[in-house]
């Protein structure tokens, strides 16, 4: 049944005033702004048959602005409330989260479908509210709104490192205040398991702690030394938490992660992996071979953990992980290669799949649904299962064209572990480069799917992995701003030409922030830099959300001041040097101050072509990444290298005429706990026709590794116009190494001559 659903408020004046853009996020599919304003009161009257449990959200969230008061039934200030006739069910599913709001100089009228479409005009609302509160005018306006996408979603690895109950609740908060939907809550893992099963005691007792954790970059193979936990959330707090998010009409959604990415469970029951142990909870991050043994006792134990699971989380899915799991332990176990006969498997994916539909088909008879990482299409996807696509867009298209349901959650968009400044000047994080505008670019329905196929995208979830992430105000930090790009791209009102606009919006809501005490992260008043070819070979592009005028910049390496050269457009890099460049306002710094170095080569700037493109999570900047200047940072692999994920790296580079050379350089990285190998061999070639190809140079994997990756040869006298580069991808990752039989990245960075 449809209703009305009112707010009234005392006004005391009506002067007309003129907007034509508000300050809302995300941005209201359809917004008509009108003549005249509704003065802000002292105190607010309420409709007395409001909905209260979200209406004192509401005043609890305004409580600071003004007081609340619900108005008497004929009291004579015409608060009514009416019923429209009833329509169908199916038309309500549709409409749950519409709303419509009607803003007079006399009163406020919302209406919805529902509890939550009127909790979601009443976020509108909030922002109109704080936006306007030094002024307390509102404009005359009305708004007609509803999401395009009806998975909006935020995640939390709480097992890398653990956040109480009071922190969950607040991350919550923020995603209602930004309309998200669903709370993706990844609550075991290798490193830990957080959530109590009264069945399995141990789970708890031994696998929620663990004796040190891995601190600092990863190639740095350091430990803190300390004992962390033993942290996990007993089952009253979990219902708490899931009453708590009901209340703001969020759906918990719980991960309980299997096959792979078990050390924590098999701590405490050996008996259910495929050697006999001991084990414990890791200390690094990354991938272990030591997963679930696809056996009766297991799948029992599964299924006793999913049935209190269930009853804890009311959500339709449960979330089964999937992912990365390798099949090292697989290939040696006799009842695997046993039951793999026995089902007429193909082989350990088909194992995989095995396991994954023996899970889907005991959740389904509980009436619910599993969802999992793109890895659960190995070997065939289970009938009635979801894809949360990760790796790249290709999971969620293959999902949708088959008639499965997905959600969209790229790394290369959605990952808010990844930098989103400049690496330099940013904390430590897992890597990648993910910064709000490009967030904001996302468009979650793949040019590749037709109108039908398109219908299977369910929505798109942004996730947050916390192995760099040790307490909840560096959670804020890496969430905030971006959430907001998410929000805008879930609700469908994004608009990538309109990047700057967004922008100035975010920046606005930063007050509320503010006044919230959140650790947000200021990368947006920083500079961002972008290396361009130039004429004279590159030239170095610098850019502010704020007023490009406030730019200062210096060539010698000194910090800048308010008295070193004010940027006036791309800044020709002559030879090798550091720029460091810095926003002034009002004579004051404003920014932090970025610095970059240039390493000039006879190749820096010049024309440069791929074979293979490289992943989408570490393509910043593309082919001329390998031409601009920059030495990759091995610490950092954000914006300066190149990733590939089972793929040769060859490029061709152009001189532009004959040129003389005897040295060529450049850099491959080694982080096996992150699939990350060095090359197998390198061959460099020479070429005056770019069809033609004469090999000079070819160097073998003993080598690169005596070099750890740093390779700079010499390549005698040498005089042409092409060059070309082929480093061999070390291919399937080979068993007793993370990843094992998954298809290792390759790293590369400059490409320099001299």
């Amino acid at each position: 049944m449809v209703r009305n659903l009112l707010l009234f408020f005392v006004v005391l004046s009506n002067v007309i005033l003129a907007q034509n853009k508000l300050n809302l996020i995300p941005y209201p599919q359809k917004i008509e702004v009108l003549k005249g304003e509704f003065i802000i009161p002292e105190t607010l009257l309420l409709s007395g048959d409001l909905p209260k449990e979200e209406t004192e959200y509401f005043k609890k969230r305004l409580g600071s602005m003004m007081k609340f008061q619900y108005a008497q039934k004929g009291s004579g200030t015409h608060l009514t409330n009416s019923i429209i006739p009833p329509v169908s069910v199916t038309d309500v599913e549709k409409k749950k989260e519409y709303y419509s709001i009607e803003i007079s100089p006399k009163q406020i009228h919302v209406n919805s479908y529902s509890r939550q479409g009127y909790f979601l005009a009443l976020q509108t609302l909030i922002q109109l509210f704080e936006d306007h509160q030094a002024d307390r005018k509102i404009p005359v306006l009305k708004i007609e709104d509803q999401p395009k996408f009806s998975w909006r979603g935020m995640h939390l690895d709480v097992c890398r490192h653990f956040f109480t109950v009071d922190e969950v609740k607040q991350y919550i908060d923020y995603l209602a205040m930004y309309k998200l939907n669903t709370f993706h809550w990844h609550l075991t893992d290798d490193q830990g398991w957080r959530i109590e099963i009264k069945k399995y005691p141990k789970l708890t007792q031994l696998g929620s702690k663990r004796k040190e954790s891995m601190i600092g970059a990863y190639v740095d193979n350091t430990f803190d030394g300390k004992p962390y936990g033993p942290f996990f959330y007993t089952q009253e707090q979990i219902k708490d938490v899931v009453k708590y998010a009901q209340q703001r009409h969020i759906t918990v959604v719980p991960e309980i992660e299997m096959p792979g990415h078990a050390l924590a469970a098999l701590t405490a029951y050996p008996e259910l992996a495929c050697t006999k142990g001991p084990f414990e909870p890791a200390t690094k991050w990354g991938v272990f071979d030591d997963v679930f043994c696809p056996k009766e006792e297991t799948f029992t134990f599964l299924e006793n953990v999913l049935d209190e699971v269930m009853k804890l989380f009311p959500s339709q899915y449960i979330h089964i992980g999937g992912d990365e799991c390798p099949k090292t332990r697989w290939k040696e176990c006799a009842h695997c290669q046993e039951l793999i006969k026995k089902n007429n498997l193909k082989d350990e994916h088909g194992l995989q799949s095995y396991f994954i539909h023996r899970i889907e088909k005991y959740v389904n008879s509980k009436g619910r649904k599993i969802i999992g990482w793109d890895e659960i299409l190995e070997g065939g996807l289970a009938p009635n299962a979801a894809v949360m696509s990760w790796t790249g867009v290709n999971g969620g298209i293959e999902a949708a064209k088959s008639g499965h349901f997905a959600v969209m959650t790229p790394g290369a968009y959605c990952y808010f572990d990844h930098y989103q400044g400049d690496p330099q000047s940013e904390p430590n994080a897992f890597g990648g480069f993910t910064p709000l505008d490009k967030i904001y670019s996302y468009n979650p329905i793949p040019s590749e799917l037709n109108a039908e196929q398109a219908k299977y995208i369910m929505g798109v979830q942004a996730n947050l992995w916390t192995e760099y992430i040790t307490d909840f105000r560096q959670v804020q930090y890496m969430i905030f701003p971006r959430l907001m790009a998410l929000s805008e791209v879930s609700w469908g009102t994004s608009d990538p030409k309109n990047y700057k606009e967004f922008e100035n919006r975010v920046i606005d809501q930063f007050k509320v922030l503010d006044k919230m005490k959140v650790n947000y992260a200021r990368s947006i008043y920083n500079l961002s830099g972008k290396v361009i070819p130039s004429s004279n070979g590159i030239a170095y592009e610098l850019s502010t959300s704020q007023n490009s005028d406030g730019i200062r910049y210096t060539l010698d390496g000194t910090d800048p001041s308010i008295n070193s050269k004010t940027y006036q457009g791309p800044v020709s890099i002559p030879g090798s040097l550091t720029i460091k460049s810095a926003y002034f306002e009002d004579g004051k710094l404003k920014s932090a101050v970025s610095s970059q170095q240039f390493t000039i080569s006879k190749a820096t700037g010049k024309n440069i072509t791929l074979e293979q493109q490289p992943s989408e999570n570490y393509s910043f900047g593309g082919a001329f990444t390998l031409v601009d200047g920059i030495i990759g940072n091995t610490r950092q692999l954000g914006k300066t290298w190149l990733g590939f994920q089972g793929k040769d790296v060859t490029a061709v580079i152009d001189f532009g005429q004959k040129t003389n050379f005897s040295e060529v350089y450049f850099n491959t990285l080694e982080n096996k706990g992150s699939w990350i190998h060095l090359a197998n061999s390198a061959q460099i070639f020479v070429s005056d026709d770019n069809r033609n190809f004469k090999t000079i140079k070819e160097i073998g994997k003993e080598e690169i590794q005596k070099a750890k990756g740093k390779i700079k040869l010499g390549v005698g006298s040498q005089n042409s116009r092409y060059i070309k580069v082929k480093i061999e991808n070390a291919g399937i990752i080979p068993s007793g190494n993370p990843g094992a039989d998954s298809k290792a990245w390759l790293f590369v960075d400059e490409i320099g001559v001299n």
